[in-house]
Formats: C-alpha cells, sequence, structure tokens
C-alpha cells in the first residue's frame, strides 16, 4: 500500500489547517487511480475532519464549539496540562477515509479535508495512505 508523509506547521494553540492541496499532492505522487484514501494523525492532541470550506467562520465556529466541549480545567490531572487538547482530538477522530475515482479526490462541493491542532503551535504530520489501482 503506497503511503505518503504530509508535514504540517501550526501557528496556533487551536487551529484548522487546510490540508486538501497536500493530500491532492501525494495521490498524485502515489500514482492513485480508483479506490481509496486514509488520512491519518499519529497525534494524541491533534486530529482530522471534514467540513467546509467556502466561508471561514465555520473553521472559527468549529474552534469554538471544540473549546466549549473539551474546556480546560483545573479538574484535568494530566502533568502536561493539556488533557483538554486529548478531549478535543477523541472528538476529532484521528483520521478520515474518502472515495478516490480517476485520481480526484472525491469531496463534495464545498468541502475540505482539514487537520485539526488542538496543542500547538507544532511541528505535525499526517500519513497519507492510498489503496486500490493505480497508474
Amino acid at each position: 500500500m503506497p503511503m505518503h508523509e504530509v508535514k504540517i506547521k501550526t501557528t496556533a494553540q487551536k487551529e484548522l489547517v487546510d490540508v486538501t492541496a497536500a493530500i491532492r499532492k501525494a495521490l498524485v505522487s502515489m500514482g492513485a487511480r480508483d479506490g481509496i484514501v486514509l488520512v491519518h494523525s499519529p497525534h494524541t492532541t491533534a486530529g482530522v475532519i471534514v467540513n467546509e470550506n467556502a466561508d471561514p467562520d465555520v473553521r472559527r465556529d468549529l474552534l469554538s464549539d471544540f473549546r466549549r466541549a473539551g474546556p480546560r480545567s483545573p479538574d484535568h490531572r494530566h502533568a502536561e496540562g493539556n488533557s483538554d487538547a486529548h478531549f478535543q482530538a477523541a472528538l476529532a477522530g484521528t483520521g478520515v477515509s474518502l472515495a478516490v475515482s480517476g485520481g480526484e479526490l472525491m469531496l463534495g462541493t464545498w468541502q475540505a479535508v482539514y487537520f485539526a491542532e488542538f496543542d500547538g503551535p507544532r511541528d505535525r504530520r499526517l500519513w497519507v495512505a492510498f489503496a486500490g489501482e493505480t497508474r
């Protein structure tokens, strides 16, 4: 199964980074034609989501909701002080699987793939793996 690593440098503590173009580039480099692509975050304080890319307020609203769903709390015992980021990453999930047809990532009109940073800024990575027919 071909695999590609995408490097990401986040710039904020909580951030959604559009990685759609990087995934498309990875599919080209792997010679992907028809199949499934898995986009996986190997981090415990970051995730991967698919959501709207037309209105930037959606990203702001999502981050606000992640903060509300898993706020920092004095009750958290984790010594690193980032239990909220672990919870938010668990909500987002570590990856997504998406269809690929004719080498194209099959997303809806308004969809994009986002790396969800919850404990930045940091140097991060995504693993992109493709299963299916190649060129």
